[in-house]
């Protein structure tokens, strides 16, 4: 089977700085792919660079076989960075699901034959019935997010990219949309690269991590990657992973956001 992507030795530079370098990933089908580390270490435009809305500065990267050109590509779904909807937004909810089946169509989406059938499916898909109806800015982030959610699917793609889906929801939200993902890769096989500053509500579902930070990365399974001495090396400082009960807290790296994200993760 052809793998969803393939990343050969990329590198990103961004204002004459080099984010990392040196790149190879090849991804599985159905696996899950957990991408963390500090903001500003270009986790956001690798996402943009499958999509081919960026280029990278050196490397290649092919997704289900075929370079990425500047174009989309139906089998690639995307959960942007969360950004709550304004409350005046009269789109309806099953409006925003709608995009994903006729949105790439030149024109004004005039449904066809099947897509209401198509976007009623998604919107139960993802337990969006009952306020599927309302419009969307007056919706909640966790509503509004499982209609993202409802979008990205909209194609059963082989590839999902997710930007940070859980940041800003509560814990049953974020159970909730964990598992509408992990439900889409049981059931399709498809991989998934996801964007997270806190991998607890991931642990026992993630199969690898790329850990990026301090112009470096690291890539490997979980119990290799969170370890104190591997994100010592990595950050240039000490920094610890301690485990309280299920979780993991990751104490002292060497960043403002991050430490400000990993004291949120200590006290969640």
């Amino acid at each position: 089977m052809t793998s969803p992507l393939v990343i050969r030795d990329a590198a990103l530079r961004r204002g004459g700085r080099e984010l990392w370098s040196g790149l190879d990933l090849e991804v599985e089908p159905g696996e899950l792919i957990a991408i963390l580390g500090p903001s500003g270490t270009g986790k956001t435009t690798l996402l943009r660079a499958i999509l081919g809305l960026e280029d990278l500065s050196a490397g290649s990267i092919s997704v289900l076989g075929d370079e990425v050109r500047h174009r989309g590509n139906r089998h690639v779904g995307y959960i942007p960075q969360q950004r709550p909807l304004a409350r005046e937004t009269s789109l309806r909810g099953r409006d925003l699901v709608a995009l994903g089946v006729d949105g790439h169509r030149f024109g004004f989406p005039f449904p066809r034959r099947g897509d209401r059938a198509r976007i009623d499916a998604l919107v139960d898909a993802v337990g969006a019935r009952e306020f599927a109806d309302r419009p969307v800015g007056v919706l909640s982030g966790g509503e509004q997010q499982r209609l993202r959610v409802g979008q990205a699917l909209a194609d059963n793609p082989r590839l999902l990219l997710c930007d940070e889906p859980l940041t800003s929801l509560d814990l049953a939200n974020q159970q909730a949309i964990i598992g509408l993902l992990e439900r889409h890769r049981k059931e399709t096989d498809a991989a998934v690269l996801l964007v997270t500053h806190d991998i607890n509500p991931l642990l026992g579902k993630v199969d690898r991590i790329l850990y990026i930070a301090n112009g470096r990365f690291m890539l490997g399974k979980p119990v290799d990657v969170l370890r104190s001495d591997v994100l010592t090396d990595l950050y240039g400082a000490h920094v610890f992973v301690l485990r309280a009960g299920d979780r993991l807290v990751v104490v002292g790296a060497p960043d403002a956001e991050t430490s400000h994200h990993h004291h949120d993760e200590e006290h969640a």
